[in-house]
């Protein structure tokens, strides 16, 4: 398949339509390999203009603003001098032939107008040799009349790939599928057309941006293989954000303020468009003042989280809720994706005051629609409990894109996409400490039944390496009671090797409560967020020893007439434990983010 991808804009390949191309192409490409059955191969630059060549696939990129390509001058020597040969000697001539060689010819540019820019315009005004003089009847409905082709199109398609700087394209596009309906015929062509198309220039959005164009490369897939899908037609009609989101972000995005007309510092700029992001469906029942204070410049800002929404002021500030103490170069830098808001804080490169609890649920009132990213990418931060009732909090860092992200459990294996639970690591634990003292016997072998059934509950959860470990041993230590071990030094022990599983834990990259905790951290990512990672280390030790001090009342207890409830006992502790470590998880990253 031979395809010719014309690039329209002026602005050639840092146009935001051409990111958009691109990508489709790259679907085509892996479209085209499928159906063949073979794989892909590095494609080599043949040519200045792009040309590339794999198996059975040949793709060539025209870019309009670097070539020679006068108006048309209507002489019509085309039709009666030279015919078929237009006068003006320019590089127009060799885009004909190219368009005749292209099976798919990808028409990408950005609305200019309500049309093609003006280059484009020649461009397509120049194809007069392609044509006959003679009137025709045009059979597809469109206009009173036309020209025959001068060649056989018959089977050439045709895609339209394009953006527009308003909120959507429904109903900008009028006069480019006028044009497109008298060149290829009515509704003959395939066309992905894209509003906000000036976010894809900005790396904080790229996160939302990015999900599109993975759509535009599945859209490039499927159209390879026979036509896009209804389904992705609809992913691709979709608003990157909502109307209200995208015009704040826009009238922001020029710095001139609104009443005056005068330019707005870079800060401010900066501040608006993150306001713009402010989700007014998390408001929380009472207004919030978030004071951005840009250390580097002596600038500071003020954004109200109200009901009907978020406003920047500049001065007359109020009492603030929360207050972010950062350069301005840090903050962009988090938002740009350059550098985690975890990591920034840990090495306090931004400090926060007051109420943590705004940062603490940053993607909550700033998430990026669809997907709860933080705004412009900052850390945001969540507090989050395991099924155990054991808690363990951090500050996450900028959330990835979800496939870019590989799902690799404690055991360093690809795993599919389940939750872990601690549940699964508790229940064995739990039914001997409570059962044995109580029954050696039917205590152990209610413990074994335990661990017989834990592998039903994989099927909807993640396994770890402490689930495994934990099964093992509660086996080996209901064997042993099982075989005549006394209740009064094997169930002490149990609880002793609990406790070094945890604490041991802490010397490996990940602590034990982190696979568990990081459910409600945007899974595996928050286990690259240093302060998470921290935090759980704290808390994993802190309940590592309390297991291994457990056994000395134990064993102690065991020896009395209270031996039988030693596991109602020492659940007193762990409860107070619980108390204190949802305490922690908050106050910790708080301490941290204050500096």
């Amino acid at each position: 398949m031979k395809i010719l991808a014309i690039n329209g804009s002026p602005k050639g390949g840092s146009s935001n339509t051409w990111k958009l191309t691109r990508r489709f192409l790259e679907g085509m490409r892996e479209g085209l390999a499928e159906t063949q059955g073979k794989g892909l191969r590095a494609q080599r630059p043949r040519s200045q203009d792009g040309w590339t060549e794999e198996t059975g696939i040949e793709i060539e990129e025209i870019q309009v603003n670097r070539l020679e390509i006068r108006p048309c001058l209507g002489c019509f020597s085309c039709w009666d001098k030279t015919p078929g040969k237009c006068c003006i000697q320019d590089d127009m001539r060799e885009v004909i032939q190219k368009l005749l060689w292209a099976d798919v010819t990808v028409w990408s540019f950005p609305l200019y107008y309500y049309t093609v820019p003006g280059g484009l315009k020649n461009l397509i005004d120049r194809q007069l040799p392609m044509v006959l003089p003679f009137m025709a009847e045009n059979e597809e409905g469109t206009g009173s009349g036309s020209h025959p082709s001068r060649y056989d199109m018959d089977g050439k398609r045709h895609v339209l790939i394009s953006t527009c700087g308003f909120c959507s394209a429904e109903g900008n596009y009028d006069g480019v599928c006028s044009l497109f309906d008298h060149i290829c015929g009515k509704d003959a062509y395939t066309a992905v057309f894209c509003g906000q198309g000036e976010l894809f220039r900005v790396p904080e959005l790229s996160q939302r941006t990015g999900e599109y164009l993975e759509h535009v490369r599945q859209a490039g897939r499927e159209y390879a293989q026979g036509g896009v899908r209804p389904e992705t037609k609809e992913k691709l009609s979709e608003l990157l954000y909502p109307k209200e989101v995208f015009e704040s972000m826009a009238d922001a995005s020029w710095g001139i303020d609104r009443e005056t007309g005068e330019q707005e510092s870079d800060a401010l700029v900066f501040t608006r468009q993150m306001a713009a992001l402010y989700r007014k469906e998390s408001y929380p029942g009472k207004d919030m003042v978030l004071e951005m204070c840009y250390t580097d410049l002596d600038e500071c800002y003020q954004v109200i989280l109200g009901k009907e929404g978020s406003r920047v002021i500049t001065d007359g500030f109020g009492a603030a809720t929360t207050r972010i103490e950062t350069p301005v170069t840090v903050w962009h830098s988090i938002a740009k994706g350059e550098i985690r808001g975890d990591e920034a804080l840990m090495k306090h490169l931004y400090r926060v005051k007051g109420d943590f609890d705004l940062m603490l649920n940053w993607d909550r009132y700033f998430g990026g629609i669809g997907e709860g990213e933080g705004a412009q990418g900052v850390s945001g931060a969540a507090s989050g409990a395991d099924a155990g009732g054991k808690t363990a909090g951090g500050i996450p860092g900028r959330r990835e894109n979800a496939r870019a992200l590989p799902e690799t459990g404690a055991l360093g294996v690809c795993m599919p996409c389940k939750g872990t639970n601690m549940n699964i690591l508790l229940i064995p634990w739990i039914v001997f400490w409570a059962a044995v003292p109580i029954d050696g016997r039917w205590g152990s072998l209610a413990s074994l039944a335990a661990c017989m059934l834990l592998p039903l509950l994989f099927y909807r959860n993640r396994k770890t390496i402490y689930d495994i470990l934990s099964s093992t041993l509660v086996t080996g230590f209901a064997v042993c009671s099982l075989l005549g071990a006394p209740g009064r030094l094997v169930v002490p022990l149990a609880y002793f090797s609990f406790g070094v599983m945890w604490t041991a834990s802490c010397t490996r990259r990940i602590p034990l409560t982190a696979y568990y905790s990081m459910n409600q951290y945007h899974g595996e990512d928050a286990l690259r967020n240093p302060l998470f990672v921290k935090t759980n280390r704290i808390l994993t030790l802190l309940w590592g020893i309390l297991y291994l001090l457990t056994p000395l009342w134990t064993y102690a207890v065991m020896g009395t007439e209270a031996g039988g409830w030693i596991g109602a006992i020492n659940s007193v502790l762990p409860l107070l434990m619980g108390i204190f470590t949802a305490w922690f998880q908050k106050w910790y990253p708080a301490k941290i983010a204050r500096g």
